[in-house]
């Protein structure tokens, strides 16, 4: 439900005004003077404002300006007399969204708010696009009809309808962002944004102004107030991948946004109301971080109200031969070719595979095929699977075996630093500032045993 501020110094206008809006299912506060319409516009949260231009105190053009300056996009509508269109016009060059002579054409204004809304999702819409972490807007296609698929799609289509917090876990490639979307579209939220954000992928210094936002001079380089990803996603859904990774401190700012429903800009002196669902996801065992302090207990369970398992695709493979055929539509339109064949032998193939990076290892394994395949039907030879040895395990195997238990000790050591490095690496998709802070170790030291281990190459 969107909240209107009407500025109206006449009580019997403003009350019609009340009544009208209401009935269109609109939030109403009122404010008599300009004055007190400026303290409400700092104070609450509006999403369109309805002023009169002639005001006590302090007129619409001082409203409008202190609107413009708390926030840009909120979309400010003038009323006027008839005697007082050429101030209304400057208000237009001033930001307002638009003006209404009195008497008021009841149906015109309508259309005005409607509008003025609309407009108002729509900047919003293209803030986000511009971000490479809001992509893929359309409504998600999932794919599988197995029995653990079908209990998933079944749960996301109870908790889409309530407010409760949803946490999905699973192995990365499982396309736990792709069931979050899911969640969003299946909701009354999804005429509001959705914005995906890495927790990991974005370095720390970064992550807290991303997600609140930060006033003008709160740290160098912040020449002009930002807003952030849950002001931005206010009514619709915020999807927080890689919550393991959020360091304590945003885990207590994201726990009072869970409780309060509130949010404060870095710099900033005031809470700021936000009404956003959050989905968070990890691959991580948070329980055992809650267990060594690394993670909250109370986010823990805030956040994990409604949790939902994705299941790995080694575990659903029966599901493969339909998410083959979807790929390969999917990659044959994009490359504008017929669409290819495949044969049993290849699927066969594909079914037995391991598949350590799940869904996306697959759809990737499709893609590279259809580059590689120069006739209609896709065979085994284009899909290039081979069995996959770790360097970890040949270590285990030529090493761990032979020697001393001092010899063990250290080839044990080599393998899990490794192993631990290279999951680090993959987690904050090759960050090394936040790799290293993850793995408490200083950048240097991490560099170093990237080189020992030949992990970058």
């Amino acid at each position: 439900m969107e909240t209107i501020l009407i500025i109206e110094d006449k009580d019997s206008m403003a009350q019609m005004l009340k009544q009208t809006l209401e009935l269109e299912g609109y939030e109403i506060i009122i404010a008599k003077d300009g004055a007190e319409g400026i303290k409400k516009i700092k104070e609450s949260k509006i999403d369109l404002v309805l002023t009169d231009l002639k005001l006590p105190k302090k007129d619409g053009i001082e409203v409008l300006k202190a609107s413009k300056e708390e926030n840009p996009l909120i979309p400010v509508i003038v009323m006027t007399a008839f005697g007082s269109i050429e101030t209304a016009v400057t208000a237009m060059k001033l930001g307002a969204y638009d003006f209404i002579t009195k008497p008021l054409d009841t149906d015109h204004l309508l259309m005005l708010i409607k509008r003025s809304l609309e407009n108002q999702r729509l900047i919003t819409e293209n803030i986000l696009l511009k971000d490479k972490l809001s992509h893929q807007l359309g409504m998600p296609t999932i794919i599988g009809k197995s029995s653990k698929m079908l209990e998933v799609a079944d749960n996301i289509q109870k908790v889409a309808q309530v407010k409760a917090s949803v946490f999905l876990l699973g192995e990365s490639g499982t396309g736990k962002e792709l069931f979050a979307r899911a969640i969003h579209y299946l909701s009354t939220r999804k005429d509001y944004p959705f914005i995906p954000i890495n927790c990991a992928a974005i370095p720390r210094e970064l992550l807290e102004s991303e997600l609140f936002g930060h006033e003008k001079g709160s740290f160098t380089g912040a020449e002009g107030r930002k807003l952030g990803k849950f002001e931005l996603a206010d009514k619709g859904t915020i999807f927080l991948d890689e919550i393991g990774d959020l360091d304590l401190t945003l885990q207590s700012k994201l726990l009072r946004t869970l409780q309060e429903g509130e949010i404060e800009r870095v710099g900033g002196i005031k809470p700021i109301k936000v009404d956003v669902r959050i989905i968070a996801a990890t691959n991580k065992n948070l329980e055992a971080a809650v267990a060594d302090k690394s993670f909250r207990e109370d986010l823990y369970y805030r956040l994990s109200v409604f949790p939902i398992t994705i299941p790995p695709l080694r575990e659903r493979k029966e599901d493969i031969p339909a998410l083959i055929e979807h790929f390969i539509t999917k990659y044959s339109a994009e490359m504008k070719i017929a669409k290819k064949n495949i044969t049993p032998e290849a699927i066969d193939m594909l079914k037995n595979y391991s598949w350590k990076g799940n869904v996306r290892e697959l759809e990737n394994v499709i893609e590279r095929a259809i580059i590689l395949c120069d006739r209609d039907t896709i065979t085994e030879e284009h899909l290039r699977l081979t069995p996959f040895v770790s360097s970890e395990t040949a270590l285990y195997q030529n090493i761990l075996l032979e020697g001393t238990l001092e010899d063990a000790a250290s080839a044990a050591l080599r393998i899990a630093e490794s192993m631990r490095i290279k999951k680090a690496l993959e987690d904050t998709h090759g960050n090394k500032s936040r790799a290293a802070e993850i793995l408490k170790v200083s950048y240097k030291t991490l560099l170093t045993k990237i080189k020992e281990y030949g992990i970058e190459n």
